[in-house]
């Protein structure tokens, strides 16, 4: 091989080996140097990085190889995000192509397939972020969903929601019918597809319930929603309709009798009402108004305290409140539903059109404006001061521009739904009383000594049931770490949880005398609230 010849498997893998060896990347903490750290934006453990990585890690290693030569105490700590919904989709996908239902499976024996995967596709990434020479920190690895960051997922849980900026509530959200859990805005691909607009004429009937020969139509995409419907809206100054705001009409093919999201009955009789949020030139300019199946629906429904019908279930089949269309898919009922109208002569006309319908980005399925009890930050409260300091000029944008779109952002701003239905994750640190159903929300800081913290933790991320042996808590605490190979669980929550020696629990001895003396009870069944 000619002299200038540079070959990099030669060179690199032993160089770097060399580094780590020689500790290049930890810093003394004890040092008396200014210090400079950089969190590594951590990657999903869902497969390969790509050239995205390595450029974002090379403009991060320029900055901390700088500094550490400028003299300064310098940390890159590394490490690699759980990817909730995204590593549970991959392991999802992997059984399904060997016939096996995550849901047929069950909940521990899906978890138990995600560990197995999980740690191979760390390994996979780790080893691309030292193939280019990352000067990382690699003694001080972390995971998102280590011992340290779910204990500070429920302190940070615990102290918002005592604060009032968390509170659970039925509300309008993005529902992934196919892996049956609540997604983000951001989750939501949109896509440009064929549709149409079916124009429904709704019978109007007088104080009896009898129907007058009147209708009143509207125009939609989703016909299968009109079973869900709690009113018809038009806009107020609209002449056409005037005379009818105020009165009832009768919900084509809808069951006599629904039940609402919190179990009242409601008949299928339901009001016109007048609102500034129809366009009176959209359509008919009037509008069908399904508070539990549509964004700007649930708004309207909230200013007119509207009920809230639900027709479907979490799998996007119909329910109970569908009547004779119950048990059908989504599409199913929709082909079905516009049959039936046509044949009963209340369909007036279908217009072809192409509008955007949002699907899943993890299972691509075509996603259903559901209403579904969640969880939810009051970011309306934050967002309070956050328009203030801008305002007040505390904070400036440039260019001056974006202060306007960040205002408008805040002012439009919607509570934001932080709890998913999947099984991959941090758990909602929340407990409900048997007796009495009162929930209950707790962190550690209901504990004084840090063993009592180590176990509530331990039961708080499912190492251990609510009733526990010595041998469950002995074999977790002296396991090997995860995160930390070469730390037992114990020295992990000693090292990086809790960051102080644990001499309570240090061998069997010691943990079996702290146990016997301490009688741990984890406060589910506590109906006497925070």
């Amino acid at each position: 091989m000619p002299l200038n010849e540079y070959n990099p498997s030669e060179i690199e893998g032993k160089w770097y080996k060399k580094w780590l060896e020689s500790a290049l990347f930890t810093p003394d903490p004890d040092e008396g140097k200014e210090p400079f750290v950089v969190v590594m934006p951590p990657p999903n453990v869902t497969g390969s990085l790509h050239i995205g990585h390595a450029l974002n890690m090379t403009l991060q290693d320029i900055s901390i190889r700088y500094k550490r030569m400028k003299g300064f105490k310098t940390l890159w700590l590394p490490g690699f995000d759980h990817a909730g919904i995204a590593t549970q989709w991959v392991v999802t996908k992997q059984l399904e192509e060997k016939g096996i239902n995550k849901f047929e499976l069950g909940r521990e024996k899906f978890i138990e397939k995600v560990w197995e995967w999980v740690p191979v596709a760390r390994d996979t990434i780790k080893k691309q972020i030292e193939t280019i020479g990352a000067s990382c920190d690699w003694t001080r690895q972390r995971f998102t969903l280590d011992e340290g960051f779910a204990r500070a997922v429920r302190e940070a849980f615990s102290k918002l929601y005592k604060e009032g900026l968390i509170f659970k509530a039925p509300y309008i959200v993005n529902w992934d019918p196919k892996d049956r859990t609540a997604i983000s805005d951001l989750e939501v691909e949109y896509k440009e597809e064929k549709g149409n607009l079916w124009y429904i004429k709704y019978p109007v009937v007088d104080e009896n319930g009898k129907e007058t020969g009147e209708y009143i139509v509207v125009a939609t995409t989703r016909p299968e929603t009109m079973l869900g419907d709690t009113a018809v809206a038009v806009h107020p100054e609209d002449e056409r309709y005037k005379h009818l705001i105020g009165k009832k009409i009768k919900l084509p093919l809808a069951p006599e009798k629904r039940t609402t999201w919190d179990g009242k009955e409601i008949s299928n009789l339901i009001p016109v009402i007048a609102d500034d949020y129809v366009d009176p030139e959209y359509g008919t300019g009037a509008v069908k108004i399904t508070p539990a199946h549509d964004p700007n629906d649930f708004e309207v429904g909230q200013r007119h305290n509207l009920p809230m019908v639900i027709v479907m279930d979490e799998s996007a089949v119909m329910n109970e409140n569908a009547g004779r269309y119950r048990g059908l898919d989504r599409y199913e009922a929709r082909k079905k539903i516009v049959e039936d109208l046509e044949k009963s002569g209340l369909l007036e006309k279908v217009e072809e059109i192409i509008h955007n319908v949002g699907h899943s980005q993890r299972s691509g399925a075509v996603v259903e404006p559901y209403l579904s009890v969640q969880w939810f930050v009051n970011t309306k409260e934050l967002a309070k001061d956050a328009i203030k300091v801008v305002e007040e000029g505390d904070i400036r944008f440039i260019p001056e521009n974006w202060k306007k779109t960040y205002l408008n952002w805040m002012y439009e701003i919607r509570d934001w739904c932080i709890s998913r239905q999947i099984w991959w994750g941090h758990r909602i640190p929340v407990w409900e009383c048997k007796d009495c159903g009162h929930y209950n929300v707790f962190s550690d800081d209901i504990y004084e000594s840090i063993p009592q913290k180590v176990i509530f933790n331990m039961y708080g991320d499912t190492r251990i049931g609510q009733i526990f042996s010595f041998e469950e808590v002995k074999n977790y605490l002296y396991g090997q770490n995860f995160n930390q190979p070469d730390k037992t669980n114990l020295q992990f929550y000693e090292k990086f949880v809790f960051n102080t020696q644990i001499d309570q629990l240090k061998d069997e001895e010691n943990l079996k005398e702290f146990l016997d003396k301490n009688y741990i009870k984890v406060p589910v069944m506590n109906p006497e609230g925070i």
